[in-house]
């Protein structure tokens, strides 16, 4: 008779509770082991990471699905650490696990190269899905990351019992008192609540203590009714023995009240849990437990060795553990066999029944772009009337809503104006958030972030490292700053997640200086690993988009405009005075846009270099046809990112940025500070001028701004004029112009 296949329920734990003598022993050599790294390193957090081995344990051991082995197996459960300082929370369990991570590793915690820096590096250690440290960024991942699950679970087998498909799967997260505090963490929390994602359990560490010491002296809301306002389960687990305030006379860990909080919590799938866990830090250390000193320094010598006593070890001995507790450890790996089994069953039933979606999650597992995606892109002809950039990307969006289902986003409030809703696509809402405006589901495609920015930001970067689907967010191009965190780490993580950022100059108008982003292009280009992409037009908006989808391992923000823009004529640059290169050039980061010309209309070596980015790239262009009816012949080089334009071979760098002897005047023109242009505009044979924006912006028409402040085909060209002068008169060996040139 053949076996029957073994029904997959992916809301239970992965084994009943289990906590004997002998798993109390690991505990307790895994709390010792933590302390011993971090004496051994000289510094680090040991308190924590001594505090929650028994938590950190009951997760490995009992409650989530992985596997030791695999670190990629995509059935597994996904841990975040978002307590990042207590790295050793981590380590210590992939060590008792043997995933990865040796008794070696943890003795050089800290030191330069090893598996266990300072705090958890996705791409570094096996099995971390998310760098951490930064407080607060972990949690508010996290719910990227179960937004992501769900998506996927929509894509894939939206119609399966709760529990019973094969991806399906939780996000376990540790939170500290810090992550609680940071602001980012309540807009992400709201959001998971709004959202009911019952795959997303924290266990929220409330000991109470931080570097400061008692966490009073700032913080004493109600944590738990918080939650639950945001739409949380809360559940309360104790490991104080149920002392109030801070004095903690003595400690009863009660492993089996987290273990069942923690299944309730992965049955519970209509709400997010937090789970608050009373704890003390840094037990059982005699003097400095439940103190700010034992958060982040070692122990010392002496309370180190009173504590190896506390918990029977013998204070000589360091980095001590006893073998048959590492070996009965280390059977999860067979545990985790059997599971992993049981779920490749399952996925080979629903590949058999469901082999179109099967496809589809092949290409997604490989990383390719889907069939029809090059053609998938609008094009724009040049007698069209001018269209924003803003408007063109949302044009963009929606034809790739077809062809590329793994695609979405959304904005932060701001759908309307940053064009981020993909035509006729549903919302990502529950059944019961749905409103007469605002149709979809559960596994919706368009988010609404609210007024949530850095939320937002995670919330993609969470997507992103999830690894199958891609996700933007959109907001206004000064809104940025409120991102900036997230921003850095996803560049950190080289997170392909996507930023829309709309009204990108002083050009967006009335809205006033508030609203006119000035600082924020080099602010955002100085992020090492984040691309920048300011297209000049509709044309090169559909390249930028193109490009940044095709490309993986960084984060990249396309910068659109307000106003309406004309759409640039092209064709080759041999077909006459007024073509322009193709917008495929947005690819290489900087391209010459209109080649310069003799007064017979021949190529011709350019005696001035515009390069322009964005709204401005039109000024050039019109800069350029005054120049070249007075027989100076002049390059345009549209500079979308130069991000990718670094990444080019010398040879296309010096091609369209020729230098030399006989190398043009350069010109750089942006409407933002002229931070970062000196390396293009200034060489060793050549003048430069910056044309930019080194003050705030008024509440006026975006025309009238950008006449005022000096973005002008006139002053481009008076520009170019007293450069030529100066060149003619003083030649290349005299120093060369450096000066901004603006109003």
């Amino acid at each position: 008779m053949a076996e029957l296949p073994v029904p997959l329920d992916r809301l239970r734990p992965a084994r009943e509770y289990v906590y004997e003598s002998q798993d109390k022993a690991m505990v307790d050599t895994l709390r010792v082991l933590a302390a011993d790294a971090v004496e051994h390193a000289g510094h680090g957090h040991p308190g924590t990471a001594m505090s929650l081995a028994p938590v950190a344990w009951q997760l490995f051991q009992n409650v989530m699905h992985l596997d030791p082995r695999d670190p990629h197996w995509p059935g597994r459960d996904r841990f975040i650490l978002s307590a990042g300082h207590a790295s050793l929370t981590l380590y210590l369990q992939l060590f008792a696990a043997g995933a990865g991570l040796e008794l070696d590793d943890i003795r050089a915690l800290r030191t330069e190269g090893s598996k266990t820096p300072g705090h958890p590096e996705v791409h570094h250690t096996d099995h971390v899905e998310m760098t951490t440290g930064p407080l607060g960024q972990g949690l508010a991942t996290a719910v990227g990351f179960a937004y992501d699950q769900r998506r996927l679970r929509g894509l894939l087998d939206p119609d399966t019992a709760a529990g019973a498909s094969p991806f399906d799967h939780h996000v376990f997260v540790i939170a500290s008192d810090g992550d609680i505090q940071e602001g980012v963490t309540n807009e992400a929390a709201s959001l998971a609540g709004h959202q009911r994602l019952g795959n997303l359990v924290v266990v929220y560490d409330a000991n109470r203590i931080s570097i400061e010491d008692d966490t009073d002296v700032a913080f004493t809301e109600d944590v738990a009714q918080r939650y639950r306002a945001l739409g949380w389960q809360v559940l309360d687990v104790d490991f104080t023995g149920g002392t109030e305030g801070h004095e903690v006379p003595h400690y009863r860990e009660d492993p089996r009240s987290l273990y069942d909080a923690l299944a309730r919590a992965k049955r519970t799938t209509d709400a997010p849990t937090l789970i608050r866990l009373r704890t003390v830090i840094g037990w059982p250390a005699p003097t400095k437990q439940n103190t700010g000193g034992v958060h982040g320094a070692a122990l010392g010598a002496e309370e180190l060795a009173a504590t190896k006593r506390a918990l029977g070890f013998d204070p000589q001995e360091s980095f001590a553990v006893d073998p048959a507790l590492l070996e009965r450890s280390r059977r999860l790996r067979e545990r985790a066999a059997v599971r992993r089994a049981d779920w490749e069953q399952a996925l080979q039933r629903w590949r058999a029944e469901r082999p179109e979606a099967a496809r589809l999650y092949d290409r997604l597992r490989e990383q390719r772009l889907p069939e029809g995606f090059d053609a998938a892109f609008p094009t724009w002809n040049a007698d069209e009337k001018s269209v924003a950039t803003r408007a063109a990307s949302g044009q963009v969006l929606s034809a790739l809503a077809e062809v590329m289902p793994e695609l979405w986003g959304g904005s932060a409030d701001l759908a309307g104006s940053n064009n981020t809703t993909m035509a006729g696509e549903p919302s990502f809402l529950p059944a019961d958030r749905q409103t007469a405006a605002f149709r979809g589901g559960p596994h919706g495609r368009t988010l609404h972030f609210g007024i949530r920015e850095f939320a937002a930001a995670c919330i993609v970067n969470g997507i992103a490292l999830g690894g199958l689907t891609r996700a933007y967010a959109g907001t206004f191009l000064t809104f940025s700053d409120y991102q900036r965190p997230a921003l850095r780490l996803a560049a950190l993580m080289g997170t392909p997640s996507v930023h829309v950022w709309t009204h990108d100059s002083i050009g967006l108008g009335e809205d006033g200086p508030t609203h006119q982003p000035v600082e924020h292009l080099a602010a955002l280009r100085a992020i090492p690993g984040l691309d920048v992409v300011r297209p000049a037009d509709a044309n090169e908006t559909a390249w930028a988009w193109h490009t940044v989808l095709g490309r993986r391992g960084r984060p990249a923000g396309i910068v659109l405009s307000r106003q309406a823009l004309p759409v640039l004529p092209r064709a080759d640059l041999d077909g006459g005075a007024e073509a322009c290169a193709s917008a495929a050039g947005t690819a290489r980061g900087a391209y010459v846009l209109q080649e310069a010309r003799d007064v017979e209309g021949h190529t011709s070596a350019p005696r001035v270099l515009l390069i322009a980015t964005g709204s401005e790239v039109q000024v050039a262009v019109q800069a350029r046809n005054r120049l070249q009816q007075e027989g100076v012949p002049t390059r345009v080089v549209s500079a979308p990112c130069l991000e990718w334009f670094v990444d080019q071979d010398e040879a296309y760098r010096h091609h369209v940025l020729p230098e030399g002897p006989d190398a043009p005047v350069r010109i750089s023109i942006e409407a933002g500070i002229a931070q970062g242009w000196h390396e293009y505009t200034v060489t060793s044979t050549s003048r430069g001028a910056r044309i930019s924006l080194e003050h705030y912006g008024e509440s006026a028409p975006g025309t009238r701004l950008m006449e005022k402040y000096g973005f002008t085909q006139a002053h481009v060209v008076d520009t170019a004029r007293r450069l030529l002068d100066e060149q003619a008169r003083h030649g290349a060996e005299h120093p060369v112009r450096t000066e901004k040139d603006h109003t």
